[in-house]
């Protein structure tokens, strides 16, 4: 199985329930969604004419939309190769869910690293059951994808960016036939907007949920 991989890099989780987490992003290329507030466009389209080698990948200093095509045994080479010293993995993207990531993620658990997958639940979640899920839902976005109600079912948690008072109902709706008994609910205002992170409190303290900031880029890192 070969993965189209955008970026990969060392960081901190800045979002959720793993923030503050030493963690290392696996950013894959390709999402039709079409999120206008989206803040990795380079990663939508998959242009044959920019697939380059993992080297051109890994020596980027600004963000492109080339793209390497590697297997679940190279990026764990390319791990031990940088000496990576995380063992949490997010595989991002784009739309990670894209992808069966069975492969990916039993590669990476054989190997002592948890995973965790970032996706907006407009593709069916092919994970191992360990993987952590992040579901981010995303409605009536321009691409026209809906949201999966079997995504939101296998979510172990449900980030929903939000900077008005029609997201937070967008949310309620999606859960009326989610069993959210078992799962971590987070509103996470849009661009670090100070109305939209005054809302997300409010119905955070209404709702009994949690709320996630972009810590990363309040401290300037990738």
């Amino acid at each position: 199985m070969l993965y189209k991989v955008n970026e990969i890099f060392e960081t901190i989780q800045g979002e959720g329930s793993f923030t503050g987490v030493p963690a290392i992003f696996i950013r894959l290329q390709g999402c039709p969604v079409g999120c206008s507030w989206c803040d990795t466009k380079h990663t939508w389209a998959v242009n044959p004419d920019l697939q380059v080698k993992l080297d051109s990948v890994m020596a980027k200093s600004a963000e492109t939309e080339q793209w390497a095509a590697i297997t679940a045994e190279q990026l764990l080479a390319l791990f031990q190769e940088k000496g990576y010293q995380a063992r949490h993995v997010v595989i991002t993207g784009g739309e990670p869910c894209m992808y069966d990531l069975n492969p990916l993620c039993n590669t990476l658990h054989a190997a002592g690293y948890q995973t965790q997958i970032e996706t907006s639940g407009t593709f069916a979640v092919q994970v191992p059951a360990k993987s952590w899920v992040t579901v981010s839902p995303k409605v009536n976005m321009k691409g026209g994808y809906k949201v999966l109600q079997s995504a939101l079912d296998r979510a172990d948690e449900i980030k929903h960016p939000v900077a008005m008072d029609k997201h937070i109902e967008q949310l309620l709706q999606l859960l009326q036939q989610t069993d959210i008994s078992n799962k971590l609910i987070y509103l996470q205002p849009i661009s670090q907007q100070a109305k939209a992170t005054a809302l997300a409190i409010s119905y955070c303290k209404k709702y009994n949920w949690r709320l996630s900031v972009q810590v990363h880029k309040y401290i300037g890192i990738a």
